[in-house]
């Protein structure tokens, strides 16, 4: 057997703006202690295991026939989810799902971006967005935040009628600094969008959305008022699947139709579609890890302050830390002792994902080691 030659110098048409571009990825390094990403450090227990296992080996006994492309018996699953999270009850055709909360951000960029239009955000914030953009071909703006990384509401309406986006992106909690929206600020963006010729899409990116703090509300209670909004969820984090890629959006039946037009033909498969009832049906066994992992980061709040650093108030699973006058050199020295965080955010700013209790202990040492406070 003889193998094609990959021959050098080929000519490829790619579009002018990915000339050099280099994928989107955090760095994936072996080492003790993994706390970059965001992930939920608990694994799935063996009972939640063995569902899911059973799950897809039903499903894996239909796979020569396509999946249900409406996903209809998941969206009511995640329906019956929401309502019991948040107390919102929403009727299944107002779910959609994707594969992650990334594919779901895509749909909606395809959907109501495009050429000539405008997709915003407030800085800083998830580093993927201005790529949805990127890929759509919809033009990229952001406005800023203040010291406390909030979102003053004048500056918000200015830079919305300035602007006249075709889609807002407002991550609540914002990675990466785990700041939540207060809903008066999310109103005012609304109001703002409502009066954008055209019309505007607001997308209230919940991703970390069930481990907010006690009395931080979710978006999904502005859902029944505004008919341009959207509220993205993931099962990644709290669910701790992201190997699954299961991520959904609740909005209105219209708005989520205008992504059933866009999306792929058969684009969650029914492998996934299994694991992700399975998990569903655990729900309440998953949602006590949440618990601890709340109490978890605000211990490391508190601990981090107590030391002299700078570390935001979090209603997500991790911290934004710091300033440093050289965070790569931390960075390098938590490596060195086997603990990866995230150079990510502001200059001079640090991110560390909340893990086990052993994890966040030599997290600690690890960093009164580097920077001797």
């Amino acid at each position: 057997m003889t193998s094609a030659p990959d021959r050098p110098g080929a000519v490829l048409p790619l579009r002018p703006e990915l000339a050099g571009l280099e994928p989107y990825g955090a760095p994936q390094l072996d080492v003790p202690v993994l706390l970059n990403v965001n992930e939920n450090p608990y694994a799935p227990s063996e009972q939640v295991v063995a569902d899911v296992a059973a799950a897809v080996a039903e499903a894996a006994r239909g796979l020569n026939r396509y999946p249900d492309r409406d996903f209809a018996a998941l969206r009511a699953d995640l329906a019956d989810y929401l309502a019991a999270e948040s107390g919102v009850r929403l009727d299944p055709a107002q779910v959609w799902a994707a594969n992650g909360s990334n594919e779901i951000m895509l749909h909606v960029l395809q959907a109501f971006g495009g050429p000539g239009r405008t997709a915003l955000s407030f800085a800083p914030t998830y580093s993927m967005y201005p790529e949805y953009a990127r890929d759509t071909s919809t033009a990229w703006v952001v406005g800023r935040r203040a010291e406390d990384f909030s979102i003053d509401a004048e500056h918000a309406r200015a830079t919305i009628a300035e602007h006249a986006p075709s889609v807002v992106l407002l991550a609540s909690p914002n990675n990466p600094t785990g700041t939540a929206l207060p809903a008066d600020t999310v109103r005012v963006v609304l109001d703002a969008a409502a009066h954008v010729p055209g019309g505007c899409v607001v997308v209230v990116d919940e991703a970390y959305g069930e481990f907010r703090r006690t009395g931080t509300p979710s978006a999904l209670e502005l859902l029944g008022d505004h008919p341009h909004l959207a509220v993205s969820r993931t099962m990644s984090k709290a669910f701790g699947l992201a190997g699954a890629r299961v991520g959904y959006l609740a909005a209105s039946t219209a708005l989520v139709d205008a992504l059933r037009v866009v999306r792929l033909p058969y684009h969650l498969s029914a492998v996934t579609q299994a694991v992700a009832r399975a998990a569903l049906a655990h729900a309440p066994e998953l949602m006590a890890q949440v618990g601890a992992l709340r109490d978890e980061r605000d211990g490391l709040v508190a601990w981090l302050r107590a030391r002299g650093f700078v570390a935001c108030d979090s209603d997500a699973n991790f911290v934004l830390f710091g300033p440093f006058d050289d965070r790569e050199a931390v960075w390098q020295g938590l490596l060195d002792r086997g603990v990866l965080v995230r150079v990510t955010g502001p200059e001079g700013w640090l991110r560390v994902s909340v893990g086990t209790p052993a994890e966040t202990a030599a997290f600690r040492d690890a960093l009164v080691e580097v920077t001797g406070r």
